[in-house]
């Protein structure tokens, strides 16, 4: 993250027999495990939907289909003691070869060396969580603002 700046990503929504496929984080400041969509930054010139199928490739090998725009979060924040600001591009999406992840954990690298580490986890996890926001706490899936969108869409 450049500090100062507006990154624009765009992230992929994919849900499986009730799972959410999400990328695992960590907070070394917060002390706190978080999980997203996976995605990343757009690049110049690249629509969003492509941003995804991109990514998505990169990140675990996926093939996605079926790609749908859901909405738009402005995500202010901060990781690791680090303030960010991004434009975040929600869509939704299918894994065509959903029988390369036989495991719920999903392990690979960036090509910068960073682990990525992708689980399917329980949409129930996130939506339980949402509806006792309480004290301040900040949600388990980020960006703020997801689990509205999801259940929008999902119900």
């Amino acid at each position: 993250m450049k500090r100062g700046k507006i990154r624009p990503i765009a992230v992929c929504i994919v849900i499986e027999g009730g799972n959410i496929l999400v990328q695992e984080g960590f907070d070394h400041v917060k002390n706190e495990v978080f999980y997203r969509p996976l995605g990343g930054k757009i690049k110049f010139g690249e629509l969003g939907s492509m941003t995804v199928v991109r990514e998505l490739f990169e990140e675990i090998e996926a093939e996605l289909h079926d790609i749908r725009y859901l909405g738009t979060l402005e995500s202010i924040f901060t990781y690791n003691g680090d303030d960010g600001h991004e434009i975040v591009l929600i869509f939704s999406g299918k894994i065509i070869n959903l029988n390369l992840f036989p495991d719920q954990t999903i392990m690979r690298y960036e090509s910068d060396g960073e682990p990525i580490k992708a689980v399917w986890l329980p949409l129930t996890t996130f939506i339980e969580y949402d509806r006792n926001f309480h004290n301040n706490r900040k949600p388990l899936l980020y960006p703020d603002g997801l689990t509205n969108i999801i259940k929008n869409f999902y119900g």
